[in-house]
């Protein structure tokens, strides 16, 4: 009996200690970014990573497209889960393109800076150090509109392969503030003068911009249960070191967003979100008409299950809406940050990626 007092004794020790570890020392516990990889250049705030192949097998490099506001860690989220590192061992040259961090200084920037400049730019530079004239992009959240507006607004015939996960086309469609969207255009509807100020992008740019600070709280209360189910498997899994790195991991990830630039917020809130033209196939980004049905590539769509953000009803109509003669749709077992980093669709929705693409790229 003594013995048994004394391991639970010990025990919950242990657990205190742990607990204290996580909130007073929490930095030593994060794992993201492990991998190595080679910054091939900077172009303003971004650089291109490179993860070169363990065994190249395919021409086509893989370009993974970042949302704006959150870090690159989710693509090297942990050593033993990371989605850069994965690709790696699959037999694809891999390159991630990191936006680096905004101030207020950039509240200029909006979607067609990306679309016209930064992108291309950077696909340039892949496509002259992989040697291929073709690429695979792969974005996610805010990731996938600008991958899917910008192959739409370039026409650009060396984009091979379009995977899209988490990337809002009908807004109005995504739950409960779908439909508070919906009203809310309603009501503006009815005060044009209101409308036209918020629509024409006269207001000041600096006014839209919204703090990192910010945005990590807003992600936050977007996804309660989410939130309150990490913590709760974090106080019943203690003693467990892997539970306590990712609960940490994540937590850092999710604590240090970025600024949005206010050109963005334009774009994406009072455009994108609240007027919702995607759903009709095309968009006006500063007077110049994007049209979906530009984009004829292979195309792959995703969906989280259980995404509170973006639900699968918001995702699905871009397959409708492209000329691609080739189009999948999948539906992926998480949330919206799930999707890219929980041990499900690792399991279950990376082989399937991987093989897609496998399909769709070029031998070597």
């Amino acid at each position: 009996m003594r013995k048994l007092a004394s391991f639970h004794l010990k025990n919950q020790t242990d657990k205190l200690k742990n607990l204290s570890t996580r909130i007073f020392q929490s930095s030593r516990l994060v794992v993201s970014q492990s991998t190595p990889y080679q910054v091939i250049e900077r172009y303003q705030h971004t650089s291109i990573r490179y993860y070169p192949a363990h065994e190249r097998r395919f021409l086509e490099p893989l370009v993974f497209i970042p949302p704006l506001a959150v870090t690159v860690s989710i693509y090297d989220l942990y050593p033993y889960r990371s989605l850069v590192q994965y690709f790696q061992q699959q037999g694809f040259e891999v390159y991630l393109l990191d936006w680096g961090r905004f101030n207020y200084a950039d509240h200029q920037l909006n979607f067609l800076h990306f679309l016209e400049d930064i992108i291309p730019h950077c696909l340039h530079s892949i496509r002259t150090n992989s040697g291929s004239p073709d690429v695979s992009l792969h974005g996610w959240s805010m990731g996938g509109l600008f991958a899917t507006l910008y192959t739409a607004h370039c026409h650009s015939k060396q984009i091979k392969n379009l995977m899209t996960l988490g990337a809002p086309i009908d807004t109005f469609l995504t739950g409960w503030h779908g439909q508070l969207l919906q009203h809310t255009q309603a009501f503006l509807a009815s005060y044009p003068r209101l409308a036209n100020t918020l629509y024409s992008g006269k207001l000041p740019k600096k006014m839209l911009q919204t703090p990192g600070k910010l945005n990590a709280l807003v992600f936050k209360l977007l996804d309660p249960p989410g939130w309150f189910n990490g913590h709760k498997r974090l106080l019943q899994n203690l003693d467990d070191p892997q539970v306590l790195q990712e609960h940490a991991t994540m937590s850092a990830y999710l604590n240090d967003m970025i600024d949005y630039p206010g050109g963005i917020n334009q774009d994406m809130i009072l455009n994108i979100w609240l007027q919702n033209p995607l759903k009709n196939g095309h968009i006006h980004l500063n007077h110049k008409l994007i049209q979906l049905k530009n984009i004829d590539c292979n195309l792959l769509v995703g969906a989280g299950l259980r995404d509170q953000l973006v639900c699968a009803d918001a995702v699905a109509p871009l397959c409708e809406l492209t000329s691609s003669p080739d189009v999948t749709f999948t539906l992926i077992n998480g949330g919206h940050m799930g999707i890219m980093s929980n041990q499900n669709s690792a399991k279950e929705f990376w082989p399937q990626l991987a093989t897609w693409l496998q399909q769709r790229s070029t031998s070597l």
